[in-house]
């Protein structure tokens, strides 16, 4: 039987129903990369001029991959994100070898060098998901273990990464005053707080917290980028509060390990 006109001859009537669900597939794929590549949220209308596809069937598959987290509507704007579904499988890929073998000589280098314990730490929701961890004998016990979640806006790793996402995404983290908690009393507790630290850590290059995840701890991070120049993990550097040693000076080197990771990643800096 001769298949018809513009599918592949390779299917019978048992792949039917195949055929019907495969084009969906390859939309719903085009559209996150189409979105992956945007500066920020674009409208449904922009999505289906630039996809060459009907506007009721992009809406159709925004709906379904809003549901699923992949895609994140912004009512008051009309446009449409990533969601933090599709972040989260892309960290996923990364954490499951590739990142942690090319960065765990670069923590073993920073924690010899600098006395202090180094960290690699990757945005997991709302948290940062810490995967390695390097420091030297004698060094006090933290709570920042391979595997630990802590809250992303109180951490430096964790807003080394978010200072760098789009600030839709970070919006749609951090929609309300309800979605903060805090450790020792201290960091942003709410999204105009949040949002301004970001602002600063973005311009300077680096992020810093002072006894917000630990009494007597603090310490500084710097994102690592892939070759799109997102945000993938932070390289994150943790001393004891009376340590004698400014925190630009830490920061120096956990930018350079971070720039190194991005390097061996392929990856670049923004701008």
């Amino acid at each position: 039987m001769r298949a018809p006109a513009g599918t592949n001859p390779q299917w019978t009537r048992k792949g039917e129903r195949a055929l019907s669900i495969v084009p969906a597939a390859t939309r719903a794929l085009r559209l996150l990369r189409f979105l992956a590549a945007q500066q920020g949220p674009v409208s449904a209308a922009a999505i289906a001029r630039d996809l060459g596809l009907p506007r009721s069937s992009v809406y159709q598959l925004l709906e379904a991959m809003a549901d699923e987290g992949f895609v994140t509507r912004l009512p008051e704007e009309r446009r449409w994100g990533l969601g933090v579904a599709a972040f989260e499988i892309g960290s996923a890929y990364l954490r499951h070898d590739p990142l942690e073998r090319l960065a765990g000589p670069l923590l073993t280098v920073l924690a010899e060098q600098t006395g202090a314990t180094a960290h690699l730490g990757v945005l997991h929701g709302a948290d940062t998901l810490y995967l390695l961890k390097e420091q030297p004998r004698y060094a006090p016990t933290l709570v920042t273990g391979v595997g630990v979640r802590l809250p992303a806006h109180l951490t430096a790793s964790g807003r080394a990464i978010l200072a760098q996402l789009p600030r839709a995404q970070v919006r749609a983290l951090y929609p309300a005053r309800t979605g903060f908690v805090d450790r020792t009393g201290r960091g942003p507790a709410s999204p105009t707080q949040l949002r301004e630290l970001l602002d600063v850590e973005r311009r300077r290059g680096w992020s810093s917290e002072d006894q917000q995840v630990t009494e007597g701890f603090a310490s500084v991070a710097a994102a690592a980028f892939d070759h799109t120049a997102r945000p993938v993990a932070a390289i994150g550097l943790t001393v004891p509060g009376e340590r004698p040693v400014t925190p630009a000076a830490l920061a120096s080197r956990v930018r350079d390990s971070a720039a190194e990771l991005t390097r061996r990643l392929n990856g670049r800096a923004p701008g």
